[in-house]
């Protein structure tokens, strides 16, 4: 089954030049190997809504999808073949596509167990974080999983400093949480919704209540950037992108801050 998560992101920019803002946005959650769509979403395929390997799993553009996540769970051990894989991302929207963070997740019995976090930035970069306890053993949401930061994703904060990850995931909602931290600088992102089915009527309801979709995630993005900029914060040029294409997570906390 693939669902259809209406879900509202938050982001709180906190230090000496605070900023926020918070807008609905649209996901899909789906394993990749179902044959059964709604009418107004497809996979490889033109639609209203369309998920493409092409942008997943992998480089930029050159995405392999599922099998990508399935390889990369392998080379360290994990029980792939064992567990439910699926992806959550922003569905294109009549061929335009664009995701600042999709995740790939290993679950058992609805718990996950390993993720991937695969961050693009509007530079054309995408760096990928690999996150999971040493025994993968099941991620709950007050587990702070922590990576460091590897590539330039906005041009008012340094590609310095870590990610603390908290990624809960019930049968019902999903509640993701990304804390930057760089000394006194820092962000709170959030990714919350309830899941539920993707129907004809959800997809077609929020092209119509968010118009445009991935488009006016890139609207969005660059009219906070102007806003950061009339506040005069600092400008930071791009750098070049990361290598490799994934690292992984480095400490774990027990709790959830």
């Amino acid at each position: 089954m693939v669902e259809h998560i209406q879900a509202h992101t938050l982001h709180a920019r906190r230090g000496k030049l605070k900023n926020a803002f918070t807008y609905g946005v649209d996901f899909v959650l789906c394993d990749l190997t179902s044959n059964t769509l709604p009418a107004l979403l497809s996979r490889n395929r033109f639609n209203l809504w369309s998920l493409w390997d092409k942008h997943h799993g992998g480089p930029r553009g050159d995405g392999r999808g599922l099998d990508w996540f399935r390889d990369e769970l392998e080379q360290r051990g994990f029980p792939a073949n064992d567990h439910d894989l699926s992806l959550l991302a922003q569905p294109s929207f009549l061929g335009f596509h664009f995701n600042p963070v999709s995740f790939w997740i290993a679950s058992k019995d609805g718990t996950p167990r390993a993720f991937i976090a695969e961050v693009n930035n509007t530079f054309g970069h995408r760096h990928c974080y690999f996150c999971a306890h040493d025994d993968f053993r099941p991620i709950e949401k007050h587990d702070a999983i922590i990576a460091v930061k590897m590539m330039h994703v906005s041009p008012f904060q340094k590609v310095e400093g870590q990610y603390q990850f908290n990624f809960g995931m019930t049968a019902d909602r999903f509640d993701i949480r990304i804390r930057y931290e760089n000394g006194e600088e820092g962000l709170l992102a959030t990714l919350v919704g309830d899941r539920r089915p993707a129907t004809n009527a959800s997809l077609a309801w929020a092209a119509l209540r968010r118009p445009l979709g991935a488009l006016r995630v890139v609207f969005l993005i660059y009219w906070q950037a102007l806003i950061l900029y009339i506040k005069r914060a600092p400008f930071m040029r791009k750098p070049a992108p990361p290598e490799p294409l994934i690292s992984d997570s480095k400490t774990y906390r027990g709790t959830e801050n």
